[in-house]
């Protein structure tokens, strides 16, 4: 059984003893967690304090560290999520944090249903950062997916330049693509995943994504709403790129 775990903004660098407070530490009280449990605590950027409790108050919990590990890992997976009716992009990123994903990027589709205005963008972003970060939290993970600014088609196209002009790949899912996700996926590098709204991508973004050196994949033989398809493609390549093998580098299913 893994342990429960918990963020702080620091955590030690060696083992000794190590107070976490806040509401995370509130959390830990309410879980009723007792001395000798084991937990572990991380920053949400890759670094994992094992411990055992040694004391728990209604302020915090002390804890005994044992070890301090820095997770890393070589590849970089990338989610731009087409914002989407009825929940379904908060679904979607949170079964990506799941899957091992390490960026995510909203991307206001033109044929998004759903709308981030701006007198509102700051809450919705706000929402997002928080499914991060719970499922960061259930998925025991040591690193919170990064959170980019909302991206429209034309910056989701220069995003895309970025990746391939670094050695990476972009995979566009597609519903008329030719090419198969799994003959796409690389072994190695940084990957990005577009995924679209309800309605699909417009021939004009596809364009501009292919223009930029995204591949259009089909993930399957069947049609997947816009929650699922991108946890579904993540999750071949995570394990094309090794981060679900047994001794592959950095955090692990």
């Amino acid at each position: 059984m893994t342990n429960p775990v918990f963020l702080a903004d620091q955590v030690p660098a060696t083992a000794g003893t190590f107070t976490l407070s806040g509401a995370e530490g509130h959390h830990a009280h309410v879980m009723r967690l007792a001395p000798g449990d084991p937990i572990d605590v991380v920053d949400g950027r890759g670094t994992r304090l094992r411990g055992r409790v040694a004391e728990v108050t209604a302020d915090g919990v002390r804890i005994d560290v044992e070890s301090v590990t820095r997770e890393e890992d070589a590849a970089e997976l990338i989610l731009a999520q087409a914002l989407a009716k009825g929940g379904r992009d908060e679904e979607a990123i949170a079964m990506a944090t799941e899957v091992g994903v390490d960026v995510v990027v909203p991307w206001q589709a033109e044929r998004s249903i759903a709308q981030w205005p701006a007198a509102k963008a700051g809450r919705a972003a706000a929402k997002w950062e928080s499914v991060l970060r719970a499922a960061a939290k259930q998925a025991r993970r040591s690193r919170v997916p990064r959170l980019l600014p909302l991206h429209d088609s034309t910056e989701l196209a220069a995003l895309a330049a970025e990746v391939v002009a670094g050695g990476g790949t972009v995979l566009v899912l597609h519903a008329d693509a030719r090419l198969s996700l799994a003959d796409a996926v690389p072994a190695a590098g940084r990957v990005l995943v577009v995924v679209g709204p309800e309605g699909g991508l417009t021939a004009r973004e596809l364009a501009r994504l292919t223009a930029a050196g995204g591949m259009a994949v089909l993930a399957g033989p069947h049609v997947m709403r816009s929650g699922t398809a991108g946890p579904v493609a993540l999750s071949h390549v995570a394990r094309g790129v090794g981060r679900w093998s047994p001794t592959g580098a950095g955090e692990r299913a």
